[in-house]
């Protein structure tokens, strides 16, 4: 059965984007990462928020502009919106959280289903179904942003350490939820 795991560039304070969704902070930190691929053949399908597949891309103007990890993966793309489009080229429109997560397991089978967009993830997290988040840490403070995880009020997500490691551009923290 697939993984769900939640994985994102952040911040050195938290931020996943920039104010309005910028994403071209991260531009300069994009290089080289062993970690990712490694793990993006073991990727089985992605799940996307919709503000995340139509928002800023750090790879605009780019022969690598839209495209999954820079162009690097390739592969059946589950976007929760609540206005639908037609289907295309392996990109599936979904009304939520369960058909997305029902549908994107089918498609990765034993691999993992990436998750792609905070609010997603919360959503995913709150559903009880996120196995595991993966952060890079950018060396930079944004200040203001879409955080990785928002909950109002706060909420305690217990997480276990499963890889720690570093790049010249990141530090890598995979972790696993207590469930």
């Amino acid at each position: 059965m697939a993984t769900i795991l939640y994985s994102a560039t952040m911040s050195l304070d938290g931020f996943i984007a920039g104010p309005g969704g910028d994403m071209g902070w991260l531009t300069p930190h994009l290089a080289p990462n062993q970690l990712i691929d490694d793990l993006i053949p073991r990727i089985g399908a992605l799940i996307v928020g919709n503000r995340t597949f139509g928002g800023d891309d750090p790879h605009k103007d780019t022969d690598k502009a839209g495209k999954p990890f820079g162009g690097g993966w390739d592969g059946p793309q589950f976007i929760v919106t609540h206005r639908p489009r037609p289907n295309a080229n392996g990109i599936t429109f979904v009304p939520d959280i369960p058909t997305a997560l029902r549908e994107a397991r089918a498609a990765a089978g034993d691999r993992y289903v990436n998750v792609l967009g905070a609010d997603i993830a919360r959503q995913c997290l709150e559903a009880g179904e996120l196995d595991e988040v993966l952060t890079l840490i950018a060396p930079v403070l944004l200040g203001d942003g879409t955080p990785l995880f928002d909950h109002p009020g706060g909420t305690e997500v217990r997480m276990e350490q499963l890889h720690v490691s570093h790049t010249p551009k990141a530090i890598n923290a995979w972790m696993r939820i207590i469930k």
